[in-house]
C-alpha cells in the first residue's frame, strides 16, 4: 500500500463497519429508486396527467443527468475530499426526492428526476471510491465489494417488489417520500461516522470537465432518443456524432493536462478494461432482463404490478445468497474464476428465460431461470468491481469508481436501446397480439443472453489472464 493510500484508510477506517453501512444504505437508495419508479409509472403518469412521450422522460432525464455528471463528480470527490461528496450527493437526493413526492405537474416532477440524477451521479462513484480507500485489496475489499453487489443486484429486484406494493396498495408518491427519512439519517450518521479524505492538489481540469459532462449527457441522450425514433435517424445520429467530437476533445485533453478528470493510466490495465467492458455488457443484459420481464409477466401472463414485483421473488433471494457467497467462492476459485463461473450461469438462465411463449407456465418457465439469473447476477458484480478497482492508486480511486459506474450506467441505457431495436425489428414477424408481443420479448432476452456471452469472453480472454499474471508477480 503506498502512503496516500495510507493516509486515506487512516482518515476514515476507525470504524470501517460503520463506513460500510452508511455508503451501502446510501447506494441502495439509488437502486431502490430507480426500481420503484418502474413500476409506478403507470399511476404517475394518470396522478400527473402525463402524454406516453412526457412519461419515457420521467426515467430519460434522470438517466441523462447520471450519466453525464458521472465522470465530473468522481473527480471532484478526489480533488475536493469524498466525505464532502457524499454528503453533497446525499443532500441533492434526499431535497429532490421530496420535491418529487410533492409534484403537482409533470414538468415539477421531470425537472426535480433531473436534479436528482445529479444527486445519484454524486453519490455513485463516492460509494465505491470510500469502499475503495476504506478496505485494503484483498479479502477485505472483496468482502465489502460482495456487499456492495449484493445491494446493487438484490436491491434492484428488491426494488420491483416494493413498487408493485405501493403502485397496488398506498401511492407513487411513498418511493420517494420515504428516502426523506432516510436520507436525513444518512447524513447526519456520515458527518459522525466518516473522517474527510487527502484531497488532490493542483488546477481543476475545466475543459474536461465541460467536454466530459456534455459528451456524456450527449451519447446518453443519443441512445435514448434513438429508442423512440430508431438508431438511424437523422437527430439520432447528429447527436451521436456531436457526442463523438466532445468525447474526441475530452480525450485528447486528457493527454496534456497536469490534472486530468480521467487519468488515461486506468486503461493500462488489461484487467481494468475488461472490467469496464464486462460491466458494460453485463449491464445492458440485466437492465433489460428487468425491463421485458415485467413487460412479459404483466402484459402476457397478465399479472398485477404487485404480482409482477413478486414475481421477481425467485431471482432476489438467490441474489443475496450469491452476494454473500462471493469472499468464500474468490478464496477457492479467484476472482477471474468466480466471475467466468457466475457469467456462465447467467447466459444459461437468460437463454432459457427467452424460450417462454404466452402459453409458459410461471413456475417453469420464468421462475426455474430467474433461479439462475440470481445465482449469475449476484455473484458477477462483485467481481466485476473489484478487477474494476484493482491496484488503483489512492489518488485516482474516484476516477475509477467513476469509470465502473461509467460502465455501469452506460451499460444499462445502451443495452436496454440495443434490445429495445431488437424487440421491434421481430414486430415483422407473421404474428398478432400477444402472440407477436411474446415473440418479440422473446428476442429481445435472447439477444440478452448474447450480451451476457460476449461479456464471459471478455472475462476468459481480458480478465482471467491478467488477474493471474498480476497475482503471479505478487507471489
Amino acid at each position: 500500500m503506498s502512503s496516500s493510500e495510507s493516509a486515506d484508510s487512516r482518515l476514515i477506517n476507525g470504524h470501517p463497519s460503520a463506513v460500510l453501512g452508511v455508503v451501502l444504505i446510501s447506494y441502495l437508495m439509488i437502486v431502490l429508486d430507480i426500481s420503484i419508479v418502474v413500476t409506478g409509472l403507470p399511476e404517475i403518469r394518470d396522478d400527473l396527467g402525463f402524454t406516453s412521450v412526457g412519461l419515457s422522460w420521467v426515467q430519460n432525464i434522470y438517466t441523462l443527468f447520471f450519466g453525464g455528471f458521472l465522470l465530473l463528480a468522481a473527480r471532484a470527490g478526489d480533488l475536493l475530499g469524498r466525505k464532502r461528496m457524499l454528503l453533497v450527493g446525499l443532500w441533492i437526493f434526499t431535497l429532490s426526492s421530496l420535491a418529487i413526492g410533492l409534484a403537482q405537474t409533470p414538468y415539477w416532477l421531470i425537472i426535480a428526476r433531473g436534479i436528482q440524477g445529479i444527486g445519484a451521479a454524486i453519490l455513485a462513484p463516492s460509494v465505491l471510491a470510500l469502499i475503495s480507500t476504506t478496505f485494503p485489496e484483498g479479502p477485505e475489499r472483496t468482502r465489502a465489494l460482495a456487499y456492495y453487489s449484493m445491494v446493487a443486484g438484490g436491491g434492484a429486484s428488491l426494488g420491483l417488489v416494493l413498487g408493485g406494493i405501493f403502485a397496488d396498495q398506498l401511492s407513487w408518491r411513498v418511493g420517494f417520500f420515504m428516502n426523506v427519512p432516510i436520507g436525513l439519517a444518512l447524513i447526519a450518521t456520515a458527518m459522525n461516522v466518516l473522517s474527510e479524505t487527502s484531497r488532490q492538489k493542483g488546477a481543476f481540469d475545466l475543459v474536461g470537465a465541460v467536454s466530459s459532462t456534455l459528451g456524456m449527457g450527449a451519447l446518453v441522450y443519443a441512445i435514448v432518443h434513438s429508442t423512440e425514433v430508431g438508431w438511424l435517424a437523422v437527430s439520432t445520429l447528429g447527436v451521436l456524432a456531436i457526442s463523438i467530437g466532445l468525447l474526441a476533445l475530452f480525450i485528447v485533453t486528457e493527454q496534456r493536462v497536469s490534472q486530468p478528470m480521467l487519468p488515461l493510466r486506468l486503461f493500462a490495465s488489461r484487467e481494468r478494461v475488461g472490467a469496464y467492458l464486462g460491466r458494460l455488457l453485463f449491464l445492458g443484459a440485466m437492465v433489460s432482463f428487468f425491463f421485458f420481464s415485467t413487460q412479459f409477466m404483466q402484459l402476457v401472463l397478465g399479472f398485477s404490478p404487485l404480482q409482477a414485483g413478486i414475481g421477481f421473488l425467485p431471482m432476489t433471494i438467490p441474489t443475496f445468497v450469491a452476494a454473500l457467497s462471493v469472499p468464500i467462492l474468490t478464496r477457492r476459485f479467484g476472482n477471474g474464476g468466480v466471475l467466468c463461473l457466475s457469467l456462465a450461469l447467467l447466459a444459461v438462465g437468460m437463454f432459457w428465460l427467452s424460450l417462454a411463449d404466452e402459453n409458459a407456465s410461471y413456475w417453469s418457465g420464468i421462475a426455474l431461470p430467474m433461479l439462475l439469473i440470481g445465482l449469475g447476477n449476484g455473484s458477477a458484480l462483485g467481481p466485476l468491481t473489484v478487477a474494476g478497482v484493482s491496484q488503483v492508486h489512492s489518488d485516482d480511486q474516484g476516477a475509477a469508481s467513476g469509470m465502473v459506474n461509467v460502465a455501469h450506467q452506460m451499460g444499462g441505457t445502451l443495452g436496454l436501446g440495443i434490445l429495445i431495436a431488437f424487440f421491434a425489428h421481430a414486430s415483422n414477424a407473421p404474428l398478432t397480439g400477444i402472440t407477436l408481443l411474446s415473440h418479440q420479448i422473446s428476442v429481445a432476452v435472447l439477444g440478452g443472453s448474447i450480451m451476457v456471452c460476449l461479456a464471459l469472453l471478455v472475462a476468459l480472454f481480458m480478465i482471467v489472464p491478467a488477474s493471474n499474471a498480476a497475482t503471479r508477480a505478487l507471489s
